[in-house]
């Protein structure tokens, strides 16, 4: 037995620390089309995307949560080392809403190697995010 069988792991999470939890909400809704499953006024909330939750919690949680510090995607010029993909048959099309919905257009949708088509965008609250299709095997 591994230690994935052992333990059960499984990527339950993604937490984005932001500015405005209430705008990032609204922002993944408008511009992915990602329904919102959860939110608290203390600063934590949720969108839709499957098995593993997209959620967003305030920077106060995240000086609670981390008192040493973190590096905010939001107050940075350019984005950080590390993204969030989005899956779609229409890369183009998700490119495009996200763009008039606020995201800055980094990357124009470009087929890679192996067939996939991506583009990246960056959210208001600075996250990077990456719109693909699917791979196919």
């Amino acid at each position: 037995m591994n230690f994935l069988e052992e333990t059960k792991m499984k990527l339950g999470y993604v937490i984005i620390y932001v500015s405005d939890v209430e705008a990032s909400l609204a922002f993944f809704e408008k511009a992915f089309g990602l329904p919102r499953r959860f939110y608290h006024e203390s600063g934590y909330g949720e969108v839709e995307t499957g098995n593993t939750a997209l959620g967003f919690a305030s920077h106060h949680l995240g000086a609670a949560n981390l008192p040493a510090g973190y590096v905010k995607a939001d107050h940075l010029t350019v984005p950080l080392g590390m993204e969030i993909a989005l899956v779609t048959e229409d890369v183009q099309a998700a490119f495009d809403k996200a763009v008039s919905s606020g995201a800055v257009a980094l990357k124009a949708p470009m087929e890679k190697p192996w067939g996939q088509i991506v583009a990246y965008v960056r959210c208001p609250d600075g996250l990077l995010v990456e719109l693909c299709s699917p791979i196919q095997a």
